[in-house]
């Protein structure tokens, strides 16, 4: 990659003095070039993807130092060759630039550009809450989602053939939108339906998007509806539950209701019941090892302590992320779906963060010009989307900082130190993946990866799905 480090000649003495005031709704057009600087044609050699990751990875390191000067002059810079309705490129590093003038104005390093924080121009930050019809639509209409939805839609069928109660925990970031589609699937599959439960873990006061503007409770009677309109029975519960402690709530419910049912079924025949754990994109908000404090209530303990076996004892260097998934596995579930982006978000150093959120989130923007046009309602609220995520990675730290994300092998280490065994998906489901991938774009692909399949853009791994059943 090349690196490029902004020399004095190249940067203008004093850029306080072309600071300008700027209407909050005004699009920014390149600032007037201060006399002796380069022209504007030769500034625009700077405006390819490597170079504007460097600008950003030198401003969030002077930025660090509290290096006022070195921040506002590279601050100048990336104003004039990234402005926030250009080209992909351009608008990542945009955005990229407002989450780095945020994170000083919240810090208070370099209390100088505070008012920069303010002046950089802002287009689309403000996040959507979506309608039903409007989040179904909208996560229709790039394989972000979908691929998840159909590969695991199809394990999950295969998985549990023959039962006569299917039960899914869904923990999915776009609030069940998968499962209409699962619900036609089982209704014709099966000659007898089976008795469908659905537990969902509602967490959705974190506001992370897509947000919903109906409550779980709404949700689930229409989903209730729709099975009844597909000759299905199905009860739905909501359990209210947060992945700050690793869903202890969900997990102890889950608990309780297996206790019961061998209560209830110690003296009677007992039903066939399937338990899939279906995690689409959500586990990664739990916290890893890069936040080093676990919650020490009672709750947490009593859930991942003696309750989940001896091997899963909470120690120093424990994570809520891995005890979770030691906690799944002592449900015995049939089969655990997990698909999650395939990025490493989790380092605790900025420019490291920084540079691998880069290199992952210029697909999203690369991608958009392919199904939504410039101005279209539903692009601002995808890229609305997409500015939340980074303000998150880069701006915050902490606890605030939820966007998590690490890679497949990584997960994959974890589901088997869990005690996981991964299930390769059959020729049928990539079969099926692979029609719903012809939908789209044509630089969209599959490839396979062990057991798991992957989704890719122009060859870029995006995002994984994996199967796994209990070892």
């Amino acid at each position: 990659m090349t690196q490029f480090t902004p020399s004095m000649h190249q940067i203008p003495n004093n850029p306080t003095t072309i600071t300008i005031t700027m209407n909050k709704n005004q699009i920014p057009r390149p600032r007037p070039w201060p006399p002796g600087f380069p022209t504007s044609k030769a500034l625009s050699n700077f405006g390819d993807a490597n170079c504007m990751e460097q600008l950003l990875v030198h401003c969030a390191n002077a930025i660090q130092t509290n290096d006022v000067t070195l921040a506002q002059q590279i601050l100048w810079v990336l104003n004039n060759i990234a402005p926030p309705d250009g080209d992909s490129n351009q608008r990542l590093a945009s955005t990229f630039l407002r989450a780095l003038t945020s994170r000083a104005a919240k810090s208070g390093s370099c209390n100088m550009l505070v008012s920069v924080a303010h002046q950089t121009p802002s287009i689309h930050t403000h996040t959507h809450n979506f309608s039903l019809i409007e989040l179904a639509n909208f996560v229709d209409l790039t394989p972000w989602h979908r691929f998840g939805f159909t590969a695991a839609n199809s394990a999950i069928l295969e998985a549990t053939d023959g039962f006569s109660v299917i039960h899914i925990v869904d923990l999915s970031l776009t609030h069940c939108m998968q499962i209409p589609t699962l619900i036609d699937a089982i209704a014709t599959r099966h000659d007898v339906p089976p008795l469908i439960k659905l537990t969902v873990a509602d967490s959705s006061s974190q506001h992370i998007p897509p947000m919903l503007n109906l409550s779980y409770h709404e949700l689930g009677s229409k989903l209730v509806n729709f099975a009844s309109s597909r000759n299905l029975v199905m009860e739905f519960r909501v359990v209210s539950s947060a992945f700050q402690d690793g869903f202890a709530d969900l997990i102890q419910h889950l608990r309780v209701q297996q206790q019961q049912h061998h209560l209830v079924y110690s003296t009677e025949p007992r039903l066939s019941e399937a338990l899939v754990i279906n995690c689409h994109m959500m586990l990664h908000y739990i916290p890893d090892e890069t936040l080093s404090s676990i919650p020490e209530t009672d709750l947490t303990s009593f859930l991942y302590d003696a309750s989940s076996g001896p091997s899963s004892v909470i120690t120093s260097t424990s994570s809520l992320r891995s005890l979770f998934l030691k906690s799944l596995r002592s449900l015995d579930p049939t089969v655990v779906i997990l698909v999650d982006e395939d990025a490493d978000l989790t380092s605790n150093n900025l420019v490291c963060r920084l540079r691998s959120a880069f290199n992952y989130l210029w697909i999203p923007y690369d991608t958009v010009d392919t199904f939504l046009a410039r101005g279209s309602k539903q692009r601002q609220w995808y890229e609305a989307d997409i500015c939340w995520k980074i303000q998150n990675v880069i701006a915050h730290e902490g606890v605030q900082r939820v966007e998590r994300v690490e890679p497949k092998n990584r997960w994959e280490q974890r589901m088997k130190n869990a005690n996981f065994q991964g299930v390769p998906f059959s020729e049928d489901t990539v079969t099926e993946v692979k029609a719903m991938l012809d939908e789209h774009a044509a630089g969209w692909g599959l490839k396979k990866e062990d057991e798991h399949i992957v989704l890719t853009w122009k060859g870029h791994n995006v995002v994984f799905a994996s199967a796994w059943f209990p070892a």
